[in-house]
């Protein structure tokens, strides 16, 4: 998906104002307009899923196929973040990680300064044919190849001006960021998951820890965001109006009460069971998890014991799509799971087929 916007990324280096917000600190002061009075560091993630279906169901004037609208529930749940981004967290910088800037070699950083053109989704082109044009912050880009370097990782920062953006990347800073007026910086997957049965998340969470090293260091505000979906097998055929809801819904139960599970665990703060947790969901649910932007983001956020705020759950195509904040300053309320209940439905060993294409 696709990313655009122009302001010039100065040198925005500033002395540390206040420490990094340890787990369970309290809510952060409010400005007068409501906005987070924290300093540089990574003040928020989101999960943040990229199916082209949300960007063509906006109809955005980057995007040439047109649409009559579906995946309301998604889309509104952007338009909450998109307001708590703007409001509350009010960053320098968006900093992303998503599955398809598919690197086999390392872990790649884009450091063009004006990326442009035009995005084409190979598998919806019918749904998205975007025209991008947006500002990297290479100085943070920068510095988190060196620190990803200086952490034993495979890096590499890319630097020719023909790029072409993938379009999960475009998506995810577009649903979050329509008017892509805040400079970003996007990250490869280093995508052996893809051909092999899962991730090395380790390393993404190195990757992880070298983000937020990277942005404290430059003292940028940050927010990060991790774009996959969760359960991912879907169809492999779609109804004549792509927007159709009613043929929209979960691959199948077994699909859905694993997304639920994770889902558990997020709202009731148990972050170090989801952590855990996470090769069991992948195997079960060949989840776009593996690609491993979600363990990349929280990694960055310290693995933090507190609630998620999931905005909203749906399905595009039958695969499971979660928009989710974490704020260390402004947490969620927990919503603890039954007495007695634990992670990994009771079909959890029952081979599934794997179907359809990758999306």
């Amino acid at each position: 998906m696709s990313r655009v916007f122009h302001i010039t990324v100065g040198d925005r280096r500033r002395p540390p104002q206040t420490a990094p917000v340890p787990t369970g600190a309290p809510a952060a002061e409010l400005g007068p307009g409501g906005g987070d009075e924290r300093g540089p560091g990574i003040v928020a993630g989101f999960l943040a899923p990229h199916p082209p279906h949300l960007i063509y169901a906006e109809n955005p004037p980057q995007n040439q196929p047109r649409s009559r609208g579906g995946w309301e529930l998604l889309r509104w749940a952007y338009q909450e973040a998109r307001r708590r981004l703007r409001e509350r967290h009010r960053p320098d910088v968006i900093v992303v990680h998503a599955p398809h800037w598919i690197t086999m070699v390392g872990h790649h950083v884009n450091c063009v300064p004006n990326p442009r053109g035009l995005s084409v989704e190979p598998i919806f082109p019918h749904l998205l044919r975007y025209r991008y044009d947006f500002r990297t912050d290479v100085e943070l880009a920068t510095a988190i190849a060196d620190c990803a370097a200086d952490a034993g990782l495979v890096t590499r920062k890319l630097t020719n001006p023909g790029v072409r953006v993938d379009y999960a990347t475009i998506g995810a800073l577009h649903l979050l960021n329509p008017d892509w007026d805040i400079p970003v910086v996007s990250l490869s997957a280093n995508n052996n998951p893809y051909f092999y049965s899962d991730a090395d998340l380790e390393q993404m969470e190195r990757l992880g820890a070298a983000t937020r090293r990277a942005v404290e260091e430059t003292g940028r505000r940050a927010v990060l965001a991790g774009s996959n979906s969760l359960s991912h097998l879907h169809w492999d055929r779609e109804p004549d109006l792509p927007e159709d809801m009613a043929a929209e819904h979960p691959y199948d139960d077994h699909q859905y009460r694993w997304d639920m599970d994770l889902l558990t665990l997020v709202r009731a703060g148990r972050t170090r069971e989801l952590r855990a947790f996470l090769p069991r969901h992948i195997e079960a649910t060949a989840a776009e998890v593996k690609a491993g932007s979600l363990s990349w983001l929280l990694s960055a956020l310290g693995w933090p014991e507190i609630p998620g705020d999931v905005l909203g759950y749906g399905t595009i195509i039958g695969t499971g799509n979660a928009v989710i904040e974490w704020d260390p300053a402004n947490p969620a309320r927990a919503h603890p799971a039954p007495p007695g209940w634990a992670p990994g439905p009771d079909d959890a060993d029952r081979p599934r087929p794997m179907t359809g294409a990758r999306s």
